[in-house]
């Protein structure tokens, strides 16, 4: 019985073979039946004309002689290779660390070995330094793919530039209008200190909990979110110190499942997307936290960290330290930086970044809810779906009508920094009071005769909506057979954007 080949054996014995020309007999492997002897000098023909030859399959390279009934086999060697591993698993070698270096092709030393432990795991000193330039030469693993947070916006531009709409005097009628309903609007010289009872759209002191808060108030009522925000207090507690003193402790949040937080939050409606944002939020915030530590420490520039004062710095030091997550360098940021650095995070929108610019950092920004949106159409303060002025230069085709990242884009550009604290308060309370300014109304509704005072502005779109400065609209005329009645969050919540990530709510306090 023939004695078994393997590769390695296969490779020496070809070797042999080309290394010996004046040898004029071939190798006898083994004791084959008689055959012609051309077929011998064809063997040794092929072997020395083709040195690939010791690369292909052994039954090829040494083939096996015909006329016999047996099934051909491979000829084999004696000597077996004792580090072979079955079904062609490389050897034993290859488990080992390689006796070669990598990139000179020069052999190394043997590993060290050591009575109790065998091979030796410390590396050498040279080792060290090789690895080392290795390593700083392997580009880092390439982070989570984040969001695209353009929102296909360009700061300081609007998206319809031949709009001429709001003028300055066109915001200062309104606000006078408006203010003199629901009172003088004016932003706060101090931010009130954080509220336990109600979640709010940003109006506490730390710019991460306002972020969260804002998030929690995304596409549910101000009751719903603030009945979340009382499940994540209960759930984590609240911290004792530190700027975010009096909220909710959102380190233990950050390590908590997300199945905790959602169960913490699921009163407040779209706890399963929500808590999924709120745990990936907190954790890339806390990286960044670690990351601006480490660079203040080793007296690196981070973002911002030039406008910072040194005490503020040591702070900021020790939070990372203590693991106390903050967002408050978002301070030393200008308005576009800082508005680029919250939408970057997962669910967060143009209107929640807004929202925690105009309310937590007091930068003048005009935040566009469902509201704010529907007053804006009405007033013609963006271009209506088939203007020509609503199509981007060079665009063709025909203008679909504007949404509510286009409308805060356009009226952020529009309106005086001076008015856009004041009309979003105001656009707020008169969407949610004005009994013909509402999302959905009619002459039919309670206290439509009580009249708007923008009516003779307004041109009012959409169901119901028939009657003063009023044209009918395709859902009026168009109306569907009466069925069962749809609650009031249930209709109001079909005029809505699609876009999760800037759903604002009907009945959120801002």
């Amino acid at each position: 019985m023939s004695t078994r080949v393997t590769r390695s054996s296969a490779a020496k014995l070809a070797t042999a073979i080309q290394s010996t020309p004046a040898r004029k007999e071939p190798v006898q492997l083994s004791d084959p039946s008689a055959s012609p002897g051309s077929s011998k000098s064809r063997k040794r023909q092929n072997i020395k004309t083709d040195p690939e030859a010791v690369d292909r399959p052994l039954t090829k390279a040494f083939p096996t002689p015909k006329g016999t009934r047996k099934r051909p086999r491979a000829a084999t060697l004696k000597d077996e290779d004792v580090n072979g591993l079955p079904h062609n698993l490389s050897s034993i070698q290859n488990l080992l660390p390689s006796t070669t270096d990598r990139e000179t092709g020069s052999p190394t030393k043997k590993p060290r070995m050591s009575r109790k432990s065998g091979p030796s795991t410390l590396p050498r000193e040279d080792d060290v330094s090789r690895l080392g330039v290795k390593a700083s030469a392997i580009p880092e693993a390439s982070p989570k793919k984040s969001k695209n947070n353009g929102y296909g916006l360009t700061p300081g531009r609007t998206p319809y530039p031949n709009w001429p709409h709001p003028t300055t005097e066109e915001c200062e009628e309104v606000t006078r209008l408006l203010s003199s309903i629901h009172g003088e609007v004016k932003p706060p010289k101090e931010i009130p200190m954080p509220s336990l009872t109600v979640s709010g759209c940003g109006e506490v002191p730390s710019v991460l909990d306002a972020l969260i808060r804002t998030r929690l108030s995304a596409a549910t009522s101000g009751t719903n979110s603030s009945r979340a925000f009382a499940g994540l207090v209960a759930k984590f507690g609240i911290l004792q110190t530190g700027v975010g003193k009096g909220s909710v402790d959102w380190n233990k949040v950050r390590l908590a499942d997300t199945k905790e937080i959602f169960e913490a939050i699921k009163s407040g409606g779209l706890a399963d997307v929500k808590s999924k944002d709120i745990k990936k939020i907190l954790q890339m915030v806390w990286e960044e936290n670690q990351a601006r530590g480490a660079a203040l420490t080793s007296y690196c520039e981070a973002p911002g960290s030039p406008n910072e004062a040194l005490e503020d710095k040591n702070a900021e030091v020790a939070r990372a330290q203590e693991n106390v997550l903050s967002l408050d360098h978002l301070h030393l940021l200008s308005n576009e930086d800082a508005f680029n650095e919250l939408t970057k995070y997962p669910g967060i929108g143009p209107k929640t970044a807004s929202c925690v610019l105009l309310f937590c950092l007091q930068r003048p920004s005009f935040a566009v809810d469902t509201h704010v949106f529907r007053l804006c159409k009405w007033l013609g303060w963006v271009p209506p779906p088939g203007d020509p002025a609503g199509l981007a230069p060079g665009a063709k085709g025909i203008f679909m009508g504007p949404n509510r990242n286009s409308t805060y884009a356009h009226c952020e550009f529009r309106i005086p920094d001076s008015l856009k604290y004041p009309l979003h308060q105001l656009f707020i309370k008169h969407g949610k009071t004005c009994p013909r300014c509402r999302a959905i109304t009619g002459e039919g509704s309670v206290r439509w005769g009580e009249g708007c005072v923008i009516d003779h502005l307004v041109q009012r779109s959409g169901g119901r909506k028939e009657g003063v400065g009023a044209s009918p609209s395709k859902a009026t005329l168009g109306r569907k057979p009466k069925g069962k009645k749809k609650s009031k969050e249930e209709t109001e919540s079909e005029l809505e954007s699609s876009e999760l990530s800037d759903l604002g709510s009907d009945d959120e306090v801002s």
